[in-house]
């Protein structure tokens, strides 16, 4: 049982992981009192992100046990403070990686509050009052409102929950460096979790889309299951060099280490590759790509609670969802398992309440 922090006295049922074995297990554990600030959800759906892999297993050295994983969150409001005008009980709701940030940082003023230096995240982060964050694994949440965005009635709550988390990671390069322009060519490493929803992105938008994968065998799936117009195996050296200059755009989805070499040669002098893939280990990154194309390399980390809304908004619109498998608390950690193969298509997303979800 976790300790108790002052005014946390709701008793909430969860799964956390309470060493670096990283099983998870059944966790009671207590959540504040709905403050005048806040709104309480009864979570619904939880998507389950390869970060929550990191974090069990403490393979960053940062975790603070236990931990209750999950960013990915979307349920249904349940109360509401004082202060609160924007949500109402009954709201369908979301609530991703944020939970508190300075609010008076020249980014939380921006609505950039993902860049702020004292930024907290929803699980293992320090919470305003000193508690440790325990995050979507769970039946209930208690959110600050300002960290809480609507999900529009148009989206199914299980397959609008990774769009918290990854779908705002690729939305937010491509908007910053204005990719979503129709008939201009996007390129996306990796058909994972975000590399999926970004070819969705791109499809929507009217761009002409190449998956690039170390895998021969997800064409199929990349052209008729998401409409990419086409795909290159990155380890082809004639295919890479068929496509040199041939691409306005380019992100990078892939967390494992590779060269960015061979990657940059297919993007158009003065193109942009976008990173937010994190691999463990430094990547390779010539200058000679660099400096013959005038080409620019970015990075981006999930975004802000404006442009979460304004992504959510934008998946309503075009009807933009996660490709999911839905799984119960119970196969959990052989979900997690899977997740340390890749051997999901494309996200899994934990049946909070099976029972009543009808």
């Amino acid at each position: 049982m976790a300790e108790t922090t002052p005014n946390h006295t709701q008793t909430v049922f969860g799964w956390a992981a309470k060493d670096s074995s990283g099983k998870i297990r059944p966790f009671v554990f207590k959540r504040r009192e709905n403050g005048v600030d806040d709104v309480t959800i009864k979570i619904l759906y939880c998507g389950m992100c390869h970060t929550d892999l990191h974090y069990i297993k403490n393979d960053w050295g940062i975790t603070m046990y236990p931990v209750v994983p999950g960013h990915e969150i979307t349920g249904i409001i349940t109360e509401v403070g004082s202060n609160v005008s924007n949500f109402k009980v009954g709201d369908r709701v979301g609530v991703g990686c944020l939970a508190a940030s300075c609010l008076k940082c020249e980014f939380c003023k921006d609505s950039q509050e993902n860049y702020c230096d004292q930024l907290q995240f929803t699980y293992n982060g320090i919470f305003w009052d000193g508690s440790i964050t325990y995050g979507g694994y769970s039946q209930m949440l208690v959110a600050d409102n300002r960290y809480v965005v609507h999900i529009p009635d148009s989206l199914p709550l299980d397959k609008a929950a990774p769009l918290l988390c990854a779908g705002i990671t690729v939305f937010s390069p491509m908007k910053q460096h204005n990719m979503l322009q129709p008939g201009k060519k996007l390129g996306v490493v990796g058909l994972g979790g975000l590399g999926h929803i970004a070819v969705k992105f791109g499809k929507a938008f009217g761009l002409h889309v190449t998956v690039i994968s170390t895998s021969p065998s997800k064409e199929t799936e990349a052209k008729m299951r998401l409409g990419a117009d086409d795909f290159l195996v990155s380890t082809d050296p004639k295919q890479m060099q068929a496509c040199t200059r041939s691409l306005d755009f380019i992100i990078d989805t892939v967390s494992a280490k590779h060269s960015l070499g061979p990657i940059l040669e297919l993007l158009k002098i003065r193109g942009t590759l976008a990173l937010v893939g994190a691999p463990d280990k430094p990547m390779e990154l010539p200058s000679f790509p660099l400096i013959f194309g005038k080409r620019t390399v970015s990075g981006s980390i999930i975004g802000g609670m404006k442009e979460t809304q304004e992504m959510m908004d934008v998946c309503g619109k075009y009807n933009i969802t996660s490709e999911i498998e839905l799984v119960t608390p119970d196969h959990i950690n052989e979900a997690l398992d899977r997740l340390a193969r890749n051997d999901v298509r494309y996200r899994f997303v934990i049946d909070i309440a099976p029972k009543t979800n009808l």
